[in-house]
C-alpha cells in the first residue's frame, strides 16, 4: 500500500510518499528556488576547458553550467546512459547497469565540438550542488507518463523493473512502429500492460511538445529559458504514480483542481479516482506523522527499534554511516545480536538515504561480523532493500573491515541542504571552540596589543559570558599576571550578543 501526500501552500509545495505508512521519500520545493532538473536551455558556450574536456555554458543562471564532452550528442547511435533523466527509469534493458570505472576515450576533444560564444540547446540533468553549477547535456529528453523521448538517439531501452520478457518484446514491437525516424524513447516501468493506443498517445504528445520546443529555440537568443519542466504537484503525477498507489491526498484546492485537469489533459484520466482532497482540520503532514519524521531526518542519530542506532555524516561528495548496538544487548548470543542489529539497520539506512536524498558515495560501517554466512546474508538483505531505490545504485560486497560502498546517483539536492544553512558560527563544522580555547586566545591578543601599544593602561575586553566567567575564575591568576607585567588594567565585560568564538580586546 502506497499513498502520496501533497500540502501545497503559496510559499512551498511538499510531497512525501508513504510505503505500508512509512514516509520513504520526501520532495520539497521551495517556491522561490524552484527545481530546474529538466529545464532545457538556448545557451552560450562561455568558456571551454581542453584540461578537463568541458565546457562552461551561460544559461542566465548565477552560475554557468558545466557541459562535459561524454554529454555532447555526436553520434545518434549511442544512447547517453551517464546522464538518465531526472526521475527513476529503472535499470534499462541491453544496457549495463554501471558506467565503467575508467570510460574510453572520447572521439573528439571539446575543441572539436564547441567553440566559445556558439550557441546550444541544452537541458539540466544535475542540480546546482553546493558550489558547483549544474550539469548539462544536450542528450535532450523530454518525459511523459510511459514513454521518454529522446530526439537524436536512435535507441529503444526498456526499464529492467519489467520482468517479464515476453511484455518486454512487446512493448518494444509496439514503440518501434510508432516511432518517428531519428527518434529513440525509453519504455518507462508504468508501461508494463499499458495498450498500444495509450503508447501513441503519449508519443504523439512528447513529439508535438518537442517540436514546439524546437520552434521556440529558433526564436531566441541565448541564455534562454526554453521550456520549464511541470511543477512538483505534476510531476509528482507523472512519475510516482504507479499500480501500487491507492490515494494521492491533496489539501490545497487549488493544487488539486490544477491536478484534476492535468490528468484529464494528459491522457490519464484513470488517475483521478486516486485523487482525494483533504479537508480535515489537523494539517496534513502531522495527520501522517510526516513533521516529525522531517525532524527526525534532520538529525544525526537514528535510533532502530530495537536500541540500536545508526550516525549519518556527509560531506559534499562522500556519505558515511555507523552503525551501533547502543542499547541492544540481545540475549545470550553476541553474533546474533550483531547479526539482528545489522539486519535492522539495513532497511533504515536505504529508507534514510531515500528520505534524505543523500547521493554520491556511501561508505557503510556495519558491525564487525564474524562469520561469512552473516556478511552474505546482510549484503544479500542491502541489495533487496535498495531493488525498491529509484535511485540507480551499485553496490560491492561487504570488505574484510565490515564496510560496504556504493554509490547512489544524485540528481537534486539533499533534505539537509533544501531545509538547512550552515552554522554562522561553527560554519557547519558542528563544533566550536571551548571556552578555554577562546579564553587562551584573549590572553594571546592582550599580550598582541600591549606590545603594538605598549603606553596603554586600560584594556577593555568584550566576549561570550561563559568566556567571561572562565576569565574571572580559573584564569585569574593568569590575568592577574598580565595586569602586573604590563602595567595595565584589564575590563573584561561579558556580551550575551557576541557569539561564542568571537571577542574584542580595545585597548583605552
Amino acid at each position: 500500500m502506497t499513498d502520496i501526500v501533497i500540502n501545497a501552500t503559496p510559499h512551498e509545495t511538499r510531497v512525501a510518499l508513504l510505503e505500508q505508512h512509512t514516509v520513504t521519500e520526501l520532495f520539497i520545493e521551495q517556491h522561490t528556488q524552484h527545481g530546474i532538473v529538466g529545464n532545457i536551455y538556448r545557451g552560450r558556450v562561455a568558456k571551454i576547458l581542453p584540461g578537463m574536456q568541458a565546457a562552461f555554458v551561460d544559461i542566465g543562471l548565477p552560475k554557468a553550467g558545466f557541459l562535459h564532452v561524454y554529454d555532447i550528442l555526436v553520434d545518434p547511435h549511442t544512447p547517453p546512459w551517464g546522464n538518465a533523466p531526472h526521475f527513476d527509469l529503472g535499470s534499462l534493458s541491453g544496457v549495463p547497469e554501471a558506467q565503467p570505472s575508467l570510460p574510453p576515450e572520447p572521439a573528439y576533444g571539446i575543441a572539436e565540438l564547441l567553440e566559445e560564444g556558439q550557441e546550444l540547446l541544452v537541458q539540466v540533468a544535475k542540480e546546482p550542488l553546493g558550489t558547483k553549477g549544474c550539469r548539462l547535456t544536450t542528450y535532450v529528453t523530454l518525459a511523459g507518463r510511459y514513454l521518454v523521448l529522446m530526439p537524436g538517439v536512435e535507441h529503444i531501452g526498456i526499464s529492467r523493473r519489467i520482468a517479464d520478457e515476453a511484455e518486454k518484446e512487446r512493448l518494444r514491437a509496439d514503440v518501434k512502429a510508432l516511432l518517428p525516424e531519428g527518434m529513440g524513447c525509453i519504455v518507462r516501468t508504468l508501461s508494463a500492460g499499458v495498450a498500444s493506443q495509450e503508447l501513441q498517445a503519449d508519443l504523439q504528445f512528447l513529439t508535438a511538445l518537442w517540436h514546439h520546443v524546437q520552434h521556440k529555440a529558433q526564436q531566441v537568443s541565448a541564455p534562454y529559458l526554453v521550456h520549464q519542466d511541470v511543477d512538483l504537484v505534476l510531476r509528482t503525477l507523472r512519475d510516482c504514480c504507479t499500480a501500487e498507489v491507492e490515494r494521492v491526498i491533496i489539501d490545497d484546492l487549488q493544487a488539486y483542481e490544477r491536478a484534476w485537469e492535468f490528468v484529464h489533459s494528459t491522457a490519464f484520466p484513470p488517475l483521478a479516482a486516486h485523487l482525494v482532497l483533504y479537508q480535515e482540520t489537523i494539517p496534513l503532514f502531522e495527520a501522517f506523522g510526516i513533521e516529525k519524521e522531517i525532524e527526525r531526518a534532520l538529525q544525526r542519530k537514528v535510533w532502530l527499534k530495537s536500541g540500536g542506532y545508526i550516525i549519518i555524516d556527509h560531506t559534499e561528495a562522500l556519505v558515511a554511516i555507523d552503525v551501533n548496538t547502543g542499547r541492544f544487548v540481545g540475549k545470550s548470543d553476541p553474533a546474533a545480536t550483531i547479526l539482528t542489529t545489522n539486519l535492522e539497520a539495513v532497511h533504515e539506512i536505504v529508507r534514510q538515504l531515500r528520505l534524505r536524498n543523500l547521493g554520491g558515495l556511501v561508505i557503510i560501517d556495519f558491525i564487525d561480523m564474524d562469520t561469512d554466512e552473516h556478511r552474505q546474508l546482510v549484503f544479500q538483505t542491502l541489495e533487496e532493500a535498495l531493488r525498491y531505490d529509484r535511485a540507480r545504485t551499485k553496490i560491492l560486497q561487504i570488505s574484510e573491515f565490515g564496510l560496504v560502498e556504493m554509490t547512489r546517483k544524485r540528481v537534486r539536492a539533499s533534505l539537509e541542504q533544501v531545509l538547512c544553512e550552515p552554522c554562522s558560527y561553527c560554519h557547519g563544522t558542528g563544533r566550536m571552540a571551548s571556552a578555554a580555547t577562546v579564553g587562551s586566545k584573549v590572553l594571546r591578543e592582550i599580550q598582541r596589543v600591549m606590545r603594538v601599544t605598549p603606553h596603554t593602561k586600560k584594556v577593555m575586553v568584550n566576549v561570550h559570558p561563559t568566556v567571561a566567567s572562565r576569565l574571572y575564575n580559573e584564569e585569574r591568576a593568569h590575568v592577574a599576571a598580565l595586569e602586573h607585567a604590563f602595567h595595565i588594567t584589564l575590563a573584561i565585560q561579558g556580551d550575551n550578543d557576541m557569539p561564542h568564538g568571537y571577542f574584542e580586546v580595545l585597548s583605552l
